[in-house]
């Protein structure tokens, strides 16, 4: 529990905007699809991330597939090189309008457009390994991207950047609803046993991989209705904004938990069918 709380605490004060989903989030999508992938296929990500050198970014290396989860929020500092990707982390998806990609992703800048390309470009053995370096590790990022859900449902506020929250009995004042759910959120809901970081049964992973990336884009936005914005304003997630800051109590957080550690499984074991389809 000590280090739990010393963790969060350190969140708090650490979380950035420019930062998606915290690195155990991301870290820990990338670890269940390691576990939940077909041998064949850890053995080819290893063989593919060997080459991990060829993206000269050494200050952000992506020797392993948790490594290389985090690898497109750590090249955001690095300039002008990498900025035309800072659109693609995300989709503006109004949640109180019908669910429609087609203005959020207009020429291929957003998430689930770019999870569709980098699969893609990981599919094909004829792409300069470079590219099927870069193409993994933005696919792995990418997916964990889009089951947080404040990077899939947005009101106008820059998925919940621009609203103000306390967490429990924590407030800090550069603290909103976006970090909450990528920092203390996502890494008590990671910690709390029974561990979501294991090899699934087949009976498990089935319902939860089928679908596609536009379903699954369906899916996070309904949850940041549902369960992200609806919990922060009142039980209404299109209802009035507060002036002030709004606050997660400890009773909220705690129902919250089950759909938290439920996006980083759904995040996980669907990137494994992903990483299957490409290089099993």
């Amino acid at each position: 529990m000590i280090r739990r709380l010393f963790l969060s605490l350190a969140c708090l004060f650490a979380t950035s905007p420019a930062y998606a989903y915290w690195e155990y989030g991301h870290q820990s999508v990338a670890t269940i699809a390691r576990l939940n992938v077909r041998p064949e296929t850890r053995a080819a990500i290893d063989r593919i991330l060997r080459h991990q050198g060829l993206l000269e970014t050494p200050t952000c290396p992506a020797r392993t597939i948790e490594e290389a989860s985090v690898w497109a929020d750590c090249i955001k500092p690095l300039g002008e090189r990498f900025s035309y990707a800072y659109a693609w982390h995300y989709q503006n998806v109004d949640v109180c309008k019908p669910f429609d990609l087609k203005g959020p992703c207009k020429d291929g800048n957003c998430v689930s457009a770019q999870i569709t390309r980098n699969l893609k470009l990981l599919k094909d053995r004829d792409v300069p390994m470079r590219e099927r370096v870069m193409a993994l590790a933005f696919l792995v990022h990418f997916v964990g991207d889009l089951h947080m859900p404040l990077h899939a449902g947005d009101r106008g506020d820059l998925g919940g950047n621009w609203v103000r929250a306390d967490y429990g009995i924590y407030h800090p004042d550069r603290f909103n609803l976006h970090s909450i759910w990528d920092g203390p959120l996502a890494e008590r809901a990671i910690s709390t046993p029974p561990s979501i970081l294991r090899v699934y049964t087949p009976a498990e992973r089935a319902p939860v991989q089928a679908g596609t990336v536009v379903d699954w884009s369906r899916d996070s936005w309904e949850i940041s209705r549902e369960y992200v914005y609806a919990p922060a304003l009142g039980g209404d997630g299109c209802g009035p904004r507060p002036a002030g800051r709004v606050r997660l109590d400890d009773a909220t957080v705690a129902r919250l938990v089950p759909i938290a550690q439920g996006q980083v499984r759904k995040g996980g074991l669907r990137l494994a069918r992903l990483l299957d389809e490409a290089l099993g």
